[in-house]
């Protein structure tokens, strides 16, 4: 049973990859380069091919397909870089690799205390041994009103991390969760746009969230807002994000995702010159914290993501030819099979 793997960070990943794969009995031909028609040849002999956040397109889909790949899994639980319905088309199984929420949850609370007790001037200043107040004066979140879009378990878990600050916690999602209501209320999207101090996003992109919190939401949001992105770059236009912090709609951000970071987030580019504009713009605020796609990234979730990739390609390879969702007698279902 052969996988090739893509993207494989030898600093982190491969110990992992190697140790897991003696464990299930696959052979891997680990790659630590991304996904391409230049090394498409890697996956010859392989059904499964273990990617990160390489935008799958119908014509990279095809290539591999010809290959002999069969069954596609990102080490991510978003799956939006990759051409479903080209994979559908193509016969290939598309699976992701949910990690523990705690992680991404923790991280999200942390660019919420750093935005709203403006952590980046602070540590700039004292940087240059600047230990002056004016202009540092913060907030405190028992004061604040903090909506959450999206109770997924992420969603979930952010939502009890700040029960515990006093905050009066709102949400909204399509679906409702009973242990939400616990703690937060459920609310219209423009009750949260009009009420919240804080916009915290765990939504999935999706045709329907793309732009979530564009020029017309902005300007329904009440003044000095705080807006954290842990989520999906897309969920917010770039632009309409610009112009509410330079006109001071909005207070502060924190982003761990952007619009267009494909290609940008996790290489060395420190020497090129980067097409996302709107990046550079957001990066030079003194009230916006960004960093690079990185809040699921701790110990934890490293090697679940290794182990349950490698797992998902396993019991695919052992039930092949079962249509997906449909495993054969003694076969397992494949918990992370997304179509």
């Amino acid at each position: 049973m052969k996988v090739t793997v893509y993207s494989c960070r030898e600093f982190d990943e491969k110990e992992l990859f190697i140790q897991y794969g003696k464990e299930l009995g696959l052979e891997l031909v680990l790659c630590p380069d991304a996904p391409s028609l230049a090394n498409v040849g890697l996956a010859e002999g392989s059904d499964c091919m273990d990617i990160l956040t390489t935008p799958m397109t119908e014509e990279l889909l095809r290539a591999f397909g010809e290959a002999g790949v069969r069954y596609l899994v990102t080490r991510t639980i978003g799956y939006d870089h990759i051409d479903i319905e080209a994979a559908k088309r193509l016969g290939i199984t598309v699976a992701n690799a949910p990690y523990g929420p705690h992680g991404v949850a923790d991280y999200a609370v942390m660019l919420i205390l750093m935005s709203i007790r403006k952590m980046k001037r602070i540590i700039e200043r004292t940087n240059i041994q600047d230990y002056t107040l004016r202009g540092a004066q913060g907030r405190e979140l028992k004061d604040m009103t903090v909506g959450v879009i999206g109770t997924g378990r992420i969603g979930r878990t952010v939502i009890r991390n700040l029960s515990g600050f006093g905050a009066k916690l709102l949400a909204y999602d399509l679906m409702e969760n009973e242990e939400v209501k616990e703690y937060a209320e459920y609310v219209a999207l423009e009750e949260i746009w009009q009420q919240a101090d804080v916009i915290t996003l765990h939504a999935p992109l999706t045709n329907d969230s793309f732009h979530m919190i564009g020029k017309d939401t902005i300007s329904k949001l009440k003044d000095g807002v705080v807006v954290i992105n842990t989520a999906r770059g897309a969920l917010i236009d770039s632009e309409a994000l610009i112009e509410g912090i330079e006109s001071g709609k909005i207070g502060a951000a924190g982003l761990d995702v952007v619009e267009d970071e494909f290609d940008l987030y996790y290489y060395d580019r420190k020497s090129d010159v980067l097409h996302n504009r709107e990046l550079a713009v957001l990066r030079g605020f003194p009230n916006v914290t960004v960093t690079h796609h990185m809040a699921f990234y701790t110990d934890e979730c490293v090697k679940t993501v290794v182990r349950d990739s490698l797992e998902g390609c396993r019991i695919f390879m052992e039930g092949k030819g079962k249509s997906a969702g449909q495993p054969g007698e003694g076969q397992k279902k494949n918990p992370w099979e997304v179509v």
